[in-house]
C-alpha cells in the first residue's frame, strides 16, 4: 500500500488531487493509496447534511459529495483518504465503514485510549466523546474521501456545528487524553502499519481470494 503524506494543504486541493487519483486507479493507471493530509481550517457538509446542524451562520461551509453531515478540519488533526478499488475487494461499502473504524480504534489503542463503535452510528467514540469522523464516497467502485482523526486539533471550532448532524456531540482528541501533544509521525506511522495489516483481512481483493480458493481447493483434493 503506498501512502502519501501531503503536508498541510487545502481542501479544494485535496479534493481535485483525490479526483486525479481516482481516475488513475481505476485505469490500473497507479495502486492504490492513501492521502494523508492536515488541512487548513475548513468547514465541510456532505450530500446528506442539514444547513440546521450549521449553530454559527458566519461560517462558510464548502458542500462536498461524501456521505454524513458537517464536520471540521483543521491543523492538528489527520485526514486520510483513502483511494481503493472497492470493485476488486467486495463492493460492500458499509463493511468498508466497518474496516476504517476498526483501524482507527486499533490506532487509538496504540496511544493507551480505549474506543469502540456506537451502534447505528458512524466513526469512533470514546468515554469523553467522538474521536474520528468518516464520511466516504465512491466513484465506478473507487474510494475518495475518508477519516479524520482528532490528535493534536483545537477542539473549540466544532462548538459552532452539530458535528456530524448529532446535537450536544462533544468531540475528543488522542492529545487531550495524553495531556500533551503527540507526534504526528508516530499517528502516521500507527495508521500505515495497522492499515496495511488489517486491509486483506477485512477487504481482501480478487487477488487474495483467488489465492485462498486456490489453496482451500488443494487442502480438498488432498484430503480425498
Amino acid at each position: 500500500m503506498v501512502f502519501e503524506d501531503l503536508g498541510r494543504i487545502g481542501y479544494q486541493d485535496a479534493f481535485a488531487l483525490q479526483e486525479e487519483r481516482i481516475a488513475s486507479v481505476f485505469r490500473n493507471e497507479l495502486t492504490e493509496r492513501v492521502l494523508l493530509v492536515e488541512h487548513f481550517p475548513v468547514y465541510t457538509i456532505g450530500r446528506s447534511g442539514d444547513d440546521g446542524n450549521i449553530l454559527d451562520p458566519a461560517i462558510a461551509v464548502v458542500r462536498t459529495n461524501r456521505g454524513g453531515d458537517i464536520t471540521f478540519h483543521g491543523p492538528g488533526q489527520l485526514v486520510g483518504y483513502p483511494i481503493l478499488h472497492l470493485g476488486q475487494r467486495g463492493k460492500d461499502l458499509r463493511h468498508y465503514l466497518r474496516f476504517l473504524e476498526e483501524v482507527l480504534i486499533c490506532v487509538a489503542g496504540d496511544f493507551g485510549v480505549a474506543s469502540y463503535r456506537v451502534p447505528g452510528r458512524t466513526g469512533v467514540w470514546t468515554d469523553r466523546g467522538k474521536l474520528a469522523s468518516i464520511g466516504v464516497a465512491v466513484k465506478r467502485w473507487v474510494t475518495m474521501h475518508g477519516f479524520a482523526l482528532n490528535v493534536n486539533n483545537d477542539l473549540s471550532f466544532f462548538e459552532r456545528i452539530n458535528p456530524c448532524g448529532i446535537t450536544g456531540c462533544p468531540m475528543t482528541s488522542l492529545g487531550v487524553f495524553r495531556g500533551t501533544p503527540l507526534d504526528m509521525e508516530e499517528v502516521k506511522s500507527s495508521i500505515g502499519r495497522h492499515f496495511e495489516e488489517l486491509l486483506d483481512t477485512w477487504l481482501p481483493s480478487e487477488e487474495t481470494r483467488a489465492h485462498d480458493e486456490g489453496k482451500n481447493t488443494g487442502l480438498s483434493a488432498e484430503a480425498r
